[in-house]
């Protein structure tokens, strides 16, 4: 367990001090399961009564937010506390790496170009062309296939397949279980038989793209499918062949994306989406939780589809009403032309 002096946390956080420099902080913790050797923090002001009660032995909080906290605790003050506390994560991270040293058992083509520092697990292949940045760590049993090219300081989980000809960026990281390159689904029907229609494009993924547990992102038809800078896709998402994603954009576990769709950058969607292919949805849009989104959205907000959940007995009568909307719409227009003839 990593445990560091409080004075010399708050020096890499660059927060200010009050209170006991010198305590040893062996973790961080939730506000009410914290020991006096963990480091929690406040980042919404709602749950100032919960530092009376705290026995954590140093809080991250704001200014505002100082004079509310216990004086058995230490305090480090910042500007956001959220933020803090994912850089005090980053300082204090016990994952292991995914595999240290490139394993015996590994299969790596002797024309594959391996760069300095690389670590590769067992049973791993990578298949002929294949160019590995430096820094590079690479789980157990994964494949990389032929003239796919990795950035430095990448990391991939166990079992993650990667196709052929995929780029992927520097300082990467791909959870286990996902599929990088799969063959986008094209077909074309012939008198009622389905001839595949080889997918000759890519995956092309940016720097600093974080990809979820068991997500699949198609390869293009004929351009690439494109995943921008700084994207973060949580797990058990499908991103069908020729999607482009912008730049720094956040999709929730869940989401299911149609071919050819084009989404910007700074977006937000909210798990369990289904969104459409051969729409446009523009940047800083924030899609919620469940959305069935049809058509391109142009202008920046938030948008949401679909019922909350309802007693069931409510519910039903709500969704008689939507079936019946047309012949109530219907009946409404007769009774305006009443009103507008009288």
């Amino acid at each position: 367990m990593p445990s560091i002096r409080l004075v010399d946390l708050a020096q890499q956080l660059n927060a200010a001090l009050y209170g006991n420099k010198d305590i040893i902080i062996t973790g961080i913790a939730s506000m009410h399961s914290a020991k006096s050797h963990h480091i929690t923090f406040l980042s919404n002001s709602r749950y100032r009564k919960e530092l009376s009660t705290c026995n954590a032995g140093a809080v991250v909080l704001t200014k505002d937010d100082l004079s509310f906290c216990s004086k058995k605790s230490a305090a480090l003050v910042v500007k956001n506390p959220y933020v803090t506390y994912a850089l005090m994560a980053q300082i204090m991270d016990t994952t292991p790496a995914p595999s240290k040293y490139i394993a015996a058992s590994a299969v790596i083509d002797i024309t594959a170009s391996i760069g300095c520092n690389v670590s590769i697990g067992a049973n791993t292949v990578i298949e002929a062309g294949v160019v590995l940045g430096d820094n590079i760590i690479i789980g157990a049993c994964c494949f990389v296939g032929k003239f796919t090219t990795i950035g430095s300081g990448t990391r991939l989980w166990a079992n993650v397949s990667i196709y052929h000809r995929v780029v992927i960026g520097n300082y990467c990281l791909i959870q286990s279980g996902s599929v990088i390159g799969a063959d986008g689904f094209g077909y074309a029907n012939d008198k009622g038989h389905w001839l595949k229609i080889p997918q000759l494009g890519t995956v092309c993924i940016g720097d600093r793209v974080e990809i979820g547990a068991c997500t699949t992102i198609d390869r293009g038809s004929l351009d690439d499918t494109t995943i921008g800078n700084g994207v973060i896709i949580d797990n058990q998402c499908h991103i069908a062949h020729n999607v482009i994603i912008g730049e720094n954009t956040a999709i929730a576990g869940g989401v299911i994306m149609a071919g050819s769709l084009k989404i910007g950058c700074y977006c937000q969607i909210g798990g369990a989406s289904v969104i459409n292919g051969h729409i446009e949805i523009c940047d800083k849009a924030r899609i919620t939780g469940m959305s069935m989104v049809m058509r391109s959205i142009t202008k920046p907000g938030i948008y949401s589809s679909g019922i909350p959940l309802l007693p069931n007995k409510i519910w039903r009568k709500t969704i008689a009403l939507v079936m019946n909307i047309n012949t109530i719409n219907k009946r409404l227009k007769v009774v305006e032309k009443q009103i507008n003839h009288s």
